[in-house]
């Protein structure tokens, strides 16, 4: 045995080979003791945290990884909570789905059997399904949570557990913390319950998904124009993950049919054989559909991460080469079609509503002012959406929303971000381009000589370890104490403080309240109608800076010209922070 490591790692291994663990896991932490004393220490030196959204973490033996011991500890807490909550005034109900991840049947199952064993009603589906669909399911079947066995785009050998409120979206307070409260209270799989009762146990799926795809097929608002462009050219990819069955589904159902999928992906794996990362806002992610649709004539190509809940999109530019559109863009053009829909159909009233999170296009809210649509914001997470959909529930109607991190959701029957009916929206967005003999470059480029060119940009600043830390929040400190006058020549004229919950115009001088949870996030808004949001990563070394710059453009002559301008301005503002 390597005596080099801490004894505290070793005490705490050899509780894993001493106790009531399999003998798989024992080999595994003999090895790591005998061979690998850094991964030892990785895998024993701390709990794996359940944080507000639920547990993701490396795969493997220990107290800091994802195994069945640490999800059936969480599991446990879960099932704790929900028992102090609902006690005997009715049947406690769990929707449980898994993605394409390596282990996720065994960690479901898992699940499954300590809810049951602990006297809760489990319907757990027959096979990988999307995380829409699991909130979809948890709203549908009436059950008081839900959980999700996956790490959404993380690399392949990470794994994750996301838990569900009633309403389908993700915990939130007060939830999250009392969950958090219960699980951090089980210290010993001896306090786990891992005998399930059958009995309680349901499998479920197709039923579900046909529930589902009608839900979201009541989304289309131009079922004629579809029909009309129905052979419109599109490559999908599911990148190895959950969308393989359900997005071509949903797709036909919309009434699109030339959908090309690229084969290779189709093949449901958690290594990702085809890919470095399964994320679709990474370029290389749908490299292989893009070379799919050169080779079909395809004009539209789409890729879902492996849980399919975001989506990244690639079209045709003048130069009839593929580009990739990031997540703002795709979000205006969405919102653009869909508010110009309703407001055609004459079904806005003034009582509808769009909502973002506070890092997203400041376009969005230019659009749907246009219409008459509020626009709300939120901080960073598809739950805060999902929260003020519930607040709203029978006062307003919610058109749609996004963030800028790929995530979209039509329609309020799912409370998360849905790549799947997403898909089908933004076919059908570009169906009614088309309709118009544009493409939806074309139809980006008028909506920015319509409202403003917005150009959108992250820079992260990584600082490491415990001084790094330090740093981090020295420059947060700067920024409140003192922020700056003027970025690149225009006024900073309003400070969005989170941390302290207040607003300051500074042309006014006046102060007001910002209802939203605390958040250390910062937001300057210039003159211009530019906005730069400052913000540290909440599971990262590192601070997180979001430019959003605005300017005229008067015509699609002028793009090129005002994007390299954009991009400069942005090097000089960044320069002027000091991150370049």
């Amino acid at each position: 045995m390597n005596t080099s490591i801490d004894q505290t790692i070793l005490d705490r291994a050899n509780i894993w080979l001493t106790g009531n663990y399999d003998e798989e896991t024992k080999r595994q932490v003999r090895y790591l003791m005998q061979n690998d004393p850094a991964g030892l220490t990785d895998a024993f030196y701390r709990d794996l945290e359940f944080g507000t959204g639920g547990l993701r973490g490396i795969m493997g033996a220990g107290t800091n990884r994802m195994n069945q011991y640490t999800v059936g500890m969480a599991t446990q807490g879960l099932a704790n909570y929900l028992k102090k909550v609902y006690g005997d005034k009715e049947q406690i109900q769990a929707a449980i789905a898994f993605d394409c991840r390596n282990n996720n049947t065994m960690f479901a199952r898992i699940t499954a059997n300590v809810l049951s064993a602990n006297g809760i009603t489990v319907f757990l589906f027959d096979d990988l399904r999307p995380t829409p669909e699991l909130s979809f399911a948890v709203r549908h079947l009436k059950c008081h949570t839900g959980i999700v066995i996956t790490a959404s785009h993380n690399p392949k050998e990470y794994n994750g557990y996301k838990v569900y409120w009633n309403d389908g979206g993700q915990l939130i307070t007060p939830h999250d913390k009392n969950v958090i409260d219960e699980v951090l209270r089980i210290r010993s799989i001896e306090a786990v319950a891992f005998e399930g009762n059958p009995s309680l146990i349901h499998t479920i799926g197709e039923e579900i998904d046909r529930a589902f795809l009608e839900r979201s097929c009541q989304q289309s608002l131009s079922p004629d124009i579809i029909r009309r462009h129905h052979d419109l050219g599109i490559v999908y990819t599911p990148i190895h993950g959950t969308g393989v069955h359900l997005v071509p589904r949903a797709l036909k159902a919309y009434g699109f049919t030339h959908v090309n999928l690229v084969k290779e992906q189709q093949v449901v794996s958690g290594d990702f054989p085809t890919v470095h990362s399964p994320n679709p806002e990474e370029g290389a992610a749908l490299g292989m559909a893009i070379q799919r649709a050169i080779e079909t004539g395809a004009d539209l190509v789409m890729g879902t991460d492996p849980d399919a809940d975001r989506v990244g999109v690639a079209v045709r530019n003048e130069k009839n080469e593929f580009v990739l559109l990031n997540g703002n863009q795709t979000a205006s053009l969405v919102i653009y079609y869909m508010l110009g829909k309703w407001s055609e159909k004459k079904r806005l009233t003034g009582k509808e509503y769009i909502a973002k999170t506070i890092v997203t296009t400041e376009l969005l809210k230019d659009i749907a002012g246009h219409f008459g649509v509020e626009t709300f914001d939120v901080l960073t997470g598809f739950k805060y959406i999902a929260e003020l959909i519930r607040k709203l529930e029978g006062q307003r109607t919610y058109i749609g929303g996004g963030e800028e991190s790929y995530g979209y959701m039509i329609g309020d029957f799912v409370r998360d971000k849905d790549a799947v009916t997403s898909c089908c929206m933004i076919a059908e967005t570009a169906a009614w381009a088309a309709s118009q003999g544009k493409t939806l470059l074309g139809l980006l480029t008028e909506i920015y000589v319509r409202f403003g060119f917005y150009k959108e940009k992250q820079i992260s600043v990584v600082r490491k370890g415990k001084e790094g830390a330090e740093e981090i929040q020295r420059m947060m400190d700067q920024f409140r104490g003192a922020p700056p006058e003027r970025m690149d020549g225009s006024r900073v004229v309003r400070i969005k403080d989170y941390l302290a919950q207040t607003e300051y115009d500074r042309l006014t001088g006046e102060k007001k309240p910002i209802a939203q949870p605390r958040s250390n996030v910062l937001q300057f808004f210039l003159e211009d109608g530019s906005k730069i949001t400052v913000r540290p990563s909440g599971t990262e070394p590192k601070i997180k800076f979001y430019f959003g710059i605005k300017a005229t453009l008067a015509s699609a002559n002028e793009l090129e010209t005002t994007d390299r301008k954009l991009e400069m301005r942005i090097e000089a503002i960044s320069r002027s922070l000091g991150l370049s």
